[in-house]
């Protein structure tokens, strides 16, 4: 059995809303074999009628329902030798989820006679323990599909067994630490291009915002230890059998100090060897929003 590759089985949970359908569409067409919302009683010959990897679909609309379930589950999938077991969490804010249901008319299925807003919330505490418990959340409210395919495809594909999978995130810390993080380092103390009228609307993208915040003083020891850092930390993970390790730098608002220094650090990494997956997450969020009232405009 050494050489066996383990079986892989997904269960994907979370919000409606959050994005769960187009997951389990990514999975499958990774070659997963994939049923949405089975009974959960059905769960383990689900696993035994497929020699295929399996991706399963399972929210407050599953008959049989219950955390605590889903949880044992997994527990025990994990427990099992050559299976390998996942617990994906899919969530996105509640101004987000709002959106999406104004804009498909669909009843929240938690609330099929009263507001959208009540069923959010009933979901959120109906699924809070396999949000805690999740090996991987996916919150959807500031990344487009193509770049939630990539990260599925990245930590999912069945050709991606060997290796690790590198993800590197700039965030605004006011819109929460990715919860996904295994490092996270604080640029917040360099000098901020958002105090500087002609800077302000642009970018860490843009060569003039670099060289802004290369002129802090201290942004070049900054750069060298956080390269220093990561470059240590990733061979020892690879070694301890680690799989997906994911680099966060965040500041105020996520668009000047940290997007420069993620891409400082990508080009590092790459020079290195490494293919690190490179997410922006408030620029990809004010990308979504422009789309979103593009579309309410027509």
């Amino acid at each position: 059995m050494s050489g066996v590759p383990p079986r892989r089985i997904v269960l994907v949970t979370g919000l409606s809303g959050a994005g769960k359908s187009s997951i389990l569409h990514t999975l499958e067409d990774l070659g997963y074999e994939t049923v949405d919302n089975p009974p959960f009683s059905l769960l383990d010959e689900l696993l035994c009628r497929t020699d295929r990897p399996l991706a399963v679909g399972i929210d407050a609309r599953t008959r049989g329902f219950a955390a605590v379930a889903v949880l044992e589950a997994i527990d025990r999938f994990k427990r099992e030798t050559g299976i390998a077991a996942e617990l994906v969490f899919a969530t996105a804010d509640d101004a987000v989820l709002l959106r999406r249901y104004t804009e498909t008319r669909r009843r929240h299925p938690l609330a099929p006679q009263g507001q959208v807003r009540d069923g959010i919330a009933a979901e959120r505490a109906l699924t809070d323990e396999l949000r805690v418990a999740a090996d991987l959340i996916l919150d959807t409210s500031a990344i487009s599909l193509p770049v939630l395919r990539q990260a599925i495809g990245q930590r999912f594909g069945l050709s991606a067994d060997e290796g690790l999978s590198l993800t590197l995130i700039s965030f605004a810390y006011r819109g929460g630490l990715p919860p996904e993080a295994d490092l996270v380092f604080d640029a917040r103390f360099l000098r901020n291009p958002h105090y500087d009228q002609t800077l302000r609307p642009r970018t860490g993208l843009d060569p003039e915002v670099c060289a802004y915040v290369s002129n802090d003083p201290d942004c070049a020891a900054f750069q060298d230890a956080i390269r220093s850092m990561v470059l240590l930390l990733l061979p020892r993970f690879v070694q301890e059998g680690k799989k997906y390790v994911t680099v966060a730098i965040g500041c105020s608002g996520g668009r000047h100090r940290s997007v420069f220094l993620i891409e400082d650090l990508a080009e590092t990494l790459r020079e290195s060897g490494w293919q690190p997956m490179v997410l922006h997450r408030e620029l990809d969020r004010s990308e979504r929003e422009k789309e979103a009232k593009g579309s309410a405009a027509a």
